[in-house]
This record gives C-alpha cells, structure tokens and sequence, in this order.
C-alpha cells in the first residue's frame, strides 16, 4: 500500500493516509479496492502529450498500491473513449519527440526499449499492471484509442453507443500502437486481417461476437455490470488477485516484444510526406473536430 505521510499538530502525531492520484486528463477515485480511472482530456479525448504522460505516471504510481485491485477506465466524454493518436504525430515529428520526452519525464525510472515507439510502451505498461484493469466502453474508441482499449484486461461495450476501429490503413500508414498483436491474439488472424485492413467501425454485438470485448450490455445496464464486477475483484485479497492473474498470463500468448517491435518497425517507413499530406487533407475536413470525430469512416471516405 503506497501511504503519505502527515503531521497532526493537534494530537501530535503522525498520521498515515492513502496516496492521492492528480494527474492532468485523468480523474481518479479510489474505493473499496477499485481505482476509477475517468479519462478527461478535453475535447476529443485525444491520446496526445498530455494523456499519454499522465497514464505513464499513473501506472508507476499504482503498480505497488496494494490498496488497489482493480482499475476501471471510462470516460468523462459521452461520445468518446478516447478518439485516437493525435495526428500531429504524423505531420509534426516534433510533436512526438515531445510526447515521448514528457512520459520519460512522467516515469524516470522506467525502460523505454528502443525497438518500441511511444504508444507501445505506455500500453504496454498498462497491459503489464499487477492489478485488474477493465475498460467500460460507452463511446468510440478508434486508432489509438482502440489499441489502448484492448490491452487491458476485459472490455464491456455498451448497445448502441460503443464503436470501435483502427482506421490507419485509410490514412496511409497502419496500426501501430500494438494494434496488430492485441487485435490478433483476442479476434484470430482472420478476423484481425478483416478489422485491421477493412477499416470498419464495429458495434458492440459485433465486438461481443468476434471477441473484442468481453460482452456486449445494454447502455442502462453497463455501469452497474461494472461496477459489480470489479467490486466483487477488489473485495478480494490482493495475493489472490495476483495469484489468478499470473496463471492466466503463464498462458501463451502471440503479444510478444518481438511482435511488436516487428510491428514498430513496419510501421516507421509508412511516414512517409505522402502520409503527411494526407492527415493535413484530414484534418482540413474535419478530423478531430467533433463532428469530424463521430462520423470518422464517412469523413475518411469521401477523400
């Protein structure tokens, strides 16, 4: 259990209280062995240089608080989970380079591989935390989003409001936050060669159906399923949290650092000018914009 430390003038003693999480584009509450992890980084949710650090220290910060089971991520956007990569990472290198310095910055003292680009990392980070992670899933998740979505432990999708994707190949390049590894490893080859290069924004029921998520709820039904759920986890001793978790991951898997450093590095030669061009023309009509946002496949299309 990660504890501060107080000075009580009054009784003259010292006094232990539970860590607090303040972090920029995360609200986190932390009750009964659950963390609630609301993503709130206005306006579109962006996976940017703001939010990428603060999930970065966030995981640092939680690994060894044993006062935390399980980890819930929802939004505080209704629309959206989180959008995407922010595009500028494609136009603007720069842009990059300074998202990458600031999680350095966000979590010094752990390994940034060099075969692995910045979103890989921060995933992966997320998909190795000791506790349970869950992503309630009541917007659109797409790029970036999606691939941050799947490393997580379990996913529930509400009916009618959830929508997942990774629209890359429309854009010139491909998915490569991790989204060629966790898509197969939950969905099969055959279906992650479908989603990955079909590019379609796929419903809750469909999600439910090829594996994506864990179940698809109806949209009144989603937030206590959940809530349920991850209390009955964090009621639970952490050494058997831990215990069932590790079993599970002894597991083989095809997520390797292998796939994805060949992912990684497939997906440096596609930023290519012509990418670039094309994410300009994009956001020219409307990519990440809110209107852009929701209807992202027509936008992408009609170019």
């Amino acid at each position: 259990m990660k504890l501060s430390v107080t000075y009580d003038a009054a009784f003259n003693s010292l006094e232990e209280v539970p860590m607090s999480y303040d972090l920029p584009a995360l609200r986190v509450a932390v009750a009964g062995g659950v963390a609630t992890v609301t993503i709130d980084n206005p306006p579109l949710n962006l996976s940017d240089g703001t939010l990428l650090p603060s999930l970065r220290r966030f995981v640092a910060e939680v690994r060894d608080d044993t006062d935390v089971r399980v980890i819930v991520f929802d939004s505080a956007d209704p629309d959206i989970f989180i959008a995407h990569g922010e595009t500028k990472f494609i136009t603007e290198p720069d842009v990059l380079a300074a998202a990458g310095a600031a999680t350095v910055a966000a979590n010094p003292d752990a390994e940034f591989p060099a075969d692995l680009n910045l979103m890989q990392v921060v995933h992966e980070e997320v998909r190795s935390l000791p506790q349970i992670t869950i992503g309630k899933l009541t917007g659109l998740a797409r790029g970036g989003g999606n691939e941050f979505l799947m490393a997580l432990d379990m996913r529930f999708a509400a009916i009618g409001k959830a929508g997942q994707a990774q629209p890359e190949v429309l854009m010139g390049i491909m998915a490569g936050g991790g989204g060629t590894q966790y898509m197969t490893s939950l969905v099969g080859r055959a279906r992650a060669l479908e989603l990955l290069l079909g590019a379609q924004l796929v419903d809750a029921e469909l999600a439910e159906r090829y594996g994506l998520v864990n179940r698809a709820l109806p949209a009144d039904e989603i937030d206590a399923f959940v809530s349920a759920l991850a209390t009955r986890i964090g009621a639970l001793k952490p050494e058997i949290v831990s215990a069932v978790k590790n079993a599970v991951n002894a597991v083989p898997n095809p997520v390797t650092r292998a796939g994805l450093a060949t992912e990684n590095s497939l997906l440096g030669p596609l930023f290519t000018a012509d990418a670039a061009e094309l994410a300009h023309k994009l956001l020219r009509a409307g990519m990440q914009t809110r209107d852009g946002e929701l209807r992202l496949e027509a936008l992408i299309n009609e170019l």
